[in-house]
């Protein structure tokens, strides 16, 4: 990949970043780099009909998406090649009843902690809104995604006056007690439950009246920066994971101009809190997928299996790097640093899916893309975050290897990662998938 065009990629990946505030809007950005790349959207609820050479791709509740290429080669003997994600990422998630009026005529937002998030990253900082309304139109259902990309909330910090200690001992957030975001103050005449509503109705055009339900949650107003002396970072909130989204994304939609062959990208939701939801990596919708796509090109069921076998998969999904004032919390010896390319990891426990099979088949695709790569393993005595890898495996059988850029400030609201890492995984993705 030339200059120009590492360039190119780098900015389109940090614009995806700063335009999908939530798993609901990475998809639908998603939705519109397929249908530009010719990939035609499929229903879950209607017939398919799949064509060689043909390129598709499926949603489930609008938060994963699951989009592939049929080749004219024999499925049952090659297989498919997957690359797997995630598109949520720890966040604040507006409950039901959503504002509280405290005695002081403040008006707060109740919300609840999606994930592991670094509570202390979300003080001081303008938070906007977004996420998806489910709303009564004729006596139907209808879901409709919005954004308010207003600096409308702030959860701000008690001051050193009164925790004069705080530099020295830190600080110990209450999840229930100190993160209520800060909306207005009192007006007169609206409930507590309005001023949300009414927000939403004044924004997005929705009246009130008409919403049944929300799934809504709070992001960093602030967009994403390229920085350092030669701007070789980047900085930007949803990092995890939505650069290997990109990435994935972006290696298939150009993959597919190469040939015809059976390669998925996969991109689930609820990586963050288990997986175990519908549309979360431990559903079937990988699996179903699969098999529908062998049914519907008349394959039997000893095909569908003998594709599987042959199959292999990548789970992407953002790896640690070497802490510049913390070295000591990693490996002695396998110690990935930022730029050093995609990140290999293992794990005895199985928190990852990596083999050294699968760890084989991604170094070599690294070296035919002429991109270096890395390998992390935990401290013995600390443990790590576990992501798909091992339940692609433990669902399909499907081999797997966990990797990912690595990167600082893994769930702050605004992470840290390098420029280039996130080029060369595309570069190894495209290699992997051709």
């Amino acid at each position: 990949m030339d200059k120009m065009m590492q360039q190119k990629f780098s900015e389109d990946l940090l614009q995806y970043l700063n335009d999908s505030p939530t798993a609901y809007h990475a998809v639908e950005n998603a939705e519109t780099i397929l249908k530009q790349n010719h990939f035609q959207e499929l229903k879950e609820t209607m017939a398919w009909s799949l064509q060689k050479g043909g390129r598709y791709f499926v949603t489930k509740n609008r938060s994963s998406i699951i989009a592939f290429t049929v080749g004219d080669n024999d499925v049952a003997s090659e297989g498919f090649r997957i690359i797997g994600a995630h598109t949520d990422f720890p966040n604040l998630k507006i409950k039901p009843g959503p504002c509280t009026v405290t005695p002081d005529g403040y008006v707060k937002v109740n919300v609840e902690v999606y994930g592991g998030v670094i509570l202390s990253t979300w003080f001081d900082r303008p938070l906007a809104v977004a996420g998806r309304v489910i709303m009564k139109e004729n006596n139907e259902l209808k879901e409709k995604l919005i954004k308010i990309d207003k600096p409308i909330f702030m959860i701000p910090n008690l001051c050193v006056h009164f925790q004069r200690d705080v530099n020295d001992k830190g600080f110990s957030y209450n999840k229930q007690k100190d993160i209520f975001p800060l909306l207005c103050m009192k007006e007169d005449d609206i409930e507590k439950d309005d001023y949300l509503l009414n927000l939403i109705q004044e924004e997005s055009g929705i009246q009130k009246a008409d919403i049944l339900d929300y799934e809504l949650f709070l992001y960093e107003f602030q967009k994403g920066i390229f920085t350092g002396k030669n701007k070789e970072y980047i900085s930007a909130s949803r990092i995890d994971n939505l650069a290997m989204v990109y990435a994935g994304l972006s290696a298939l939609t150009e993959a597919a101009n190469k040939g015809n062959q059976y390669r998925i990208f996969a991109a689930f939701d609820n990586e963050e809190v288990g997986s175990t939801t519908a549309q979360g990596a431990h559903s079937g919708f990988l699996v179903h997928t699969m098999n529908r796509i062998c049914k519907n090109l008349g394959l039997s069921d000893d095909a569908f299996f003998q594709a599987v076998a042959n199959s292999t998969s990548i789970s992407a999904d953002s790896a640690h790097a070497v802490h510049p004032n913390y070295g000591d919390k990693h490996d002695p010896e396998n110690r990935p640093v930022l730029g050093g390319g995609p990140t290999i990891k293992y794990s005895a426990s199985q928190r990852y899916g990596t083999s050294a099979f699968s760890a084989a088949y991604f170094m070599k695709a690294c070296e035919q893309a002429g991109v270096p790569y890395q390998k992390y393993v935990n401290r013995n005595d600390i443990v790590g975050g576990s992501t798909i890898g091992p339940t692609i495996s433990s669902l399909t059988t499907i081999p797997t290897v966990d990797m990912g850029t690595p990167i600082l400030a893994m769930h702050s609201i605004r992470e840290f990662g390098a420029v280039m890492d996130n080029v060369y995984t595309k570069m190894a993705f495209q290699a992997y998938l051709e």
